[in-house]
């Protein structure tokens, strides 16, 4: 565990916020974009992970982006955390990979993948990212992608049933054929359902990764 301190913060659109943390004991450390950082919310057994934006490895400084929605760990300590705190966290380690896709990639998430998805833009300014979120607030998400300066996104408004997921599997044909590579991560059932329609299409193994980041009313998952 390497201890931080935050010095820097940012409310975006919705309930987003950009934190910046930085510490001698992050100096140094490598990180690959996709890889992931968790933060104890007071304790070692309470942690949420977050992938990083950027990360200054001489500077020991890194930003990720946080997103408050409801009542847990997580979202109190998004809303309360201010320039000065101190944090521990373990990382940066392992969790995707994003050198093993094709130049051509396609970010299929929520709210929750939009730090990789800046992580994965901005990294290589030569690799072409297209985003397809599924998204409860559509209009802050738009305002949020705009201040990241994430261009390529499509917003589908979560609908009751998951609705919503019939027009992102309809996305797929068409970037297959370009011969895109899928990183698909957020909600789990999302997640699961998009790798169905990803195999029934025929796209290879090696062009996909999945993550599942979070699903109702369970804990653990990254």
């Amino acid at each position: 565990m390497r201890q931080a301190r935050i010095v820097a913060t940012e409310w975006l659109a919705g309930r987003f916020k950009l934190i910046t943390l930085e510490g001698s004991a992050l100096a140094g450390i490598p990180w690959i974009p996709g890889q992931k950082i968790q933060i104890a919310m007071g304790s070692a057994f309470t942690a949420r992970t977050y992938t990083p934006l950027e990360w200054n490895a001489d500077a020991g400084r890194g930003c990720i982006l946080g997103f408050a929605p409801g009542d847990g760990p997580g979202s109190a300590w998004v809303r309360n955390v201010e320039a000065g705190d101190r944090c521990d966290l373990f990382g940066p380690r392992g969790s995707l990979d994003l050198r093993r896709i094709p130049q051509f990639a396609v970010v299929m998430g929520d709210e929750t993948s939009i730090g990789l998805a800046y992580a994965l833009t901005h990294a290589d300014p030569a690799r072409a990212v297209t985003c397809l979120f599924e998204i409860g607030d559509t209009e802050s998400v738009r305002q949020v992608l705009v201040q990241l300066c994430i261009g390529d996104a499509t917003l589908f408004a979560k609908q009751d049933g998951d609705a919503h997921l019939e027009s992102m599997e309809a996305a797929i044909p068409a970037l297959a054929a370009a011969g895109a590579g899928f990183v698909l991560t957020g909600r789990a059932a999302m997640v699961q359902r998009l790798r169905r329609r990803l195999k029934l299409c025929g796209v290879p193994a090696t062009h996909i990764l999945t993550k599942a980041y979070w699903a109702p009313g369970k804990t653990g998952l990254d």
